[in-house]
């Protein structure tokens, strides 16, 4: 007799997503300084019927709930933590902007690892391509 297969919380989330009859979830990542085109990326992508998760926020724009500079560093690790998450639940990301930084590198990678299909505004910029 064979063990029964243990399933993985990821797959667990599919299953769900596929019996709830969810639409594709689009995970929005890249530069804060891209803020404006993830927002049009954000539109396209939801009036192409998908769902829709990006940043929230844009820690270099000043704002009172980190103006504090430890308070900020906090709140850094928590929403890169967050954004993780998102990651986790789309069904693939899409990299909006022309520049490739530290922290979307290390998205992309995370993406790439749990098999997410990555896609490009600027496709020149994959760091694996």
């Amino acid at each position: 007799m064979s063990s029964p297969q243990l399933i993985t919380p990821e797959e667990k989330l599919a299953d769900a997503k596929k019996l709830l009859s969810f639409p594709r979830i689009v995970a929005i990542c890249g530069s804060t300084r891209f803020m404006a085109e993830m927002a049009e990326a954000d539109l396209r992508e939801t009036m192409a019927g998908r769902i829709v998760v990006k940043p929230g926020c844009d820690l270099k724009s000043p704002h009172e709930l980190w103006s504090d500079h430890v308070e900020a560093e906090a709140l850094k690790i928590r929403l890169d933590e967050l954004h993780r998450s998102k990651i986790l639940l789309a069904d693939e990301v899409l990299v909006v902007g022309d520049y490739i930084g530290d922290s979307t590198r290390a998205e992309i990678a995370y993406s790439r690892s749990l098999g997410k299909p990555v896609r490009f505004t600027h496709p020149e910029v994959d760091p694996d391509a």
